[in-house]
C-alpha cells in the first residue's frame, strides 16, 4: 500500500486525539521516546490552548499546545492515533476518510467487531460508519503483522482480549484444547475503566478492595468469541470473568484449559514457544512458573506462564501485562510501527 515511510528519512507524523486520557497520555509518553515520530497535534474538545505537562509530569519533550479537531490541517499529518470514548472514532474517520494518505488507529472498540448488529446490541449505539468496517484490520501485531500495510484504518484490541488470545491463538491453531471447555478469569488495575472510573464503579472501600463486574455481559466477550471463532471456525464455548483490582495498572488473565487426550503440557510449552520465537514482546516463561504482573509493568512484554494443576489433563495460563501499554497504546505503537515499514519493536524497548 502506498504511503510507507522511508525509515532511514523521513519522521511519521503524528496526531492523537483524545490526548488527555489516561490511555493517550500513556501515548504521547511512548511517542517522545520514538525517534521515528514527531508529534504534530494533540487534539481535545474541552482543553484547547492548554499544555499537555498539565496532565502528565512524565511528558519532558516540548509539544504542541492542545487544540481542537477542526484546526487541524490533515495534509500534514500521516496518522491519527484516537483514544476517545466508544462511538466517537467512526464519526470523526468517516469525516476524514477522503484524505487518502491519511491511516487511522483506533484505540477505542468502534471497528473491532465485524458485525455492525454486534456493535449495537453490546455498545447500545449505532455504528456510524459501516461502510468503512471493511477497509480496517482488528490487529495484534504478533497476529497480523503480514497483513498490516493493507488497511489505513486499525482497531487496536482491547486489553483484556489481548491477555487472552495471545496465549490461546496457537493453541487453538494446533487443536491441542478442548474448545468447550475454557474459563478465563481476569484481573486489572482501574486505569482500564478510564479517568471516570469513579463513575462507573461505587463499590466500598475502592482502593482497598477487589470487585467482581461485567459477569454475564462484558463488552469484551463478543471480541473475543469473534476473534477466537475465526480463528477456530466454529463458535468455542468459555466463561469471561472480569475484576477490577485497587492498583492503577497492570492486567493478568487466569486461563483454565483442558487439554485433548493424549497431549502434555510439554506440547503446550513449545507450541507457544514456535509460535511466538520471533516476537520480541511475547515472554515465554519455564514450565510451573508462579507469576504477576510485577515485571510487566511499564513494558509492552506480555508474560506467559503455564501451570500444571492436580487435575488430570487440566492446566491453567497466567497471561500478564501492562494493560496500558502492550493493552493499549504501546500495542497501538506496535501496530504504527508495522504500518510504517519499522521493526514492530521500534520507539518500545
Amino acid at each position: 500500500m502506498g504511503g510507507i515511510k522511508d525509515s532511514m528519512n523521513n519522521k511519521i507524523k503524528i496526531a492523537i486525539a483524545g490526548a488527555t486520557g489516561f490511555t493517550g497520555l500513556e501515548l504521547i509518553h511512548l511517542l517522545t521516546k520514538h525517534h521515528k515520530a514527531e508529534i504534530k497535534n494533540l487534539i481535545s474538545s474541552s482543553n484547547v490552548g492548554k499544555s499537555i505537562k498539565i496532565f502528565d509530569k512524565r511528558i519532558k519533550k516540548k509539544l504542541p499546545k492542545l487544540q481542537s479537531l477542526k484546526t487541524v490541517n490533515w495534509l500534514n499529518v500521516d496518522i491519527l492515533f484516537l483514544a476517545l470514548p466508544n462511538g466517537e472514532a467512526q464519526k470523526i474517520i468517516k469525516q476524514l476518510y477522503n484524505y487518502k494518505h491519511l491511516k487511522f488507529i483506533d484505540l477505542s472498540a468502534d471497528f473491532r467487531l465485524t458485525n455492525p448488529i454486534n456493535f449495537k446490541q453490546w455498545y447500545q449505539i449505532s455504528h456510524r460508519a459501516k461502510e468503512l468496517i471493511k477497509d480496517s484490520l482488528y490487529s495484534i501485531p504478533e497476529v497480523e503483522a503480514k497483513n498490516i500495510q493493507q488497511y489505513r484504518i486499525i482497531a487496536n484490541p482491547g486489553c483484556y482480549p489481548t491477555s487472552i488470545q495471545i496465549p490461546l491463538i496457537p493453541l487453538i491453531k494446533k487443536n491441542l484444547i478442548n474448545l468447550d471447555k475454557i474459563v478465563i478469569d481476569s484481573m486489572s488495575g482501574y486505569s482500564g475503566a478510564g479517568k471516570n472510573y469513579k463513575k462507573k464503579f461505587k463499590h466500598k472501600n475502592f482502593y482497598h478492595s477487589i470487585q467482581a463486574y461485567g459477569i454475564e455481559k462484558h463488552r469484551h466477550v463478543i471480541e473475543i468469541a469473534q476473534q477466537l471463532n475465526k480463528i477456530s471456525k466454529r463458535k468455542i464455548n468459555f466463561t469471561f470473568n472480569p475484576h477490577l483490582l485497587p492498583v492503577f495498572r497492570g492486567l493478568m488473565s487466569t486461563i483454565h484449559l483442558e487439554l485433548k487426550k493424549n497431549k502434555k503440557i510439554q506440547s503446550i510449552i513449545n507450541c507457544l514457544k514456535s509460535e511466538y520465537k520471533k516476537n520480541k514482546f511475547i515472554k515465554i516463561s519455564k514450565i510451573n512458573n508462579s507469576q504477576g504482573t510485577g515485571s510487566v509493568l511499564n513494558t509492552n512484554n506480555c508474560e506467559i506462564s503455564v501451570c500444571s494443576t492436580r487435575l488430570k489433563n487440566q492446566i491453567v495460563i497466567f497471561s500478564s501485562i501492562d494493560n496500558l501499554i502492550k493493552g493499549a497504546s504501546g500495542q497501538a505503537i506496535q501496530n504504527m510501527n508495522l504500518m510504517f515499514n519499522l521493526k514492530e519493536n521500534y520507539g518500545l524497548k
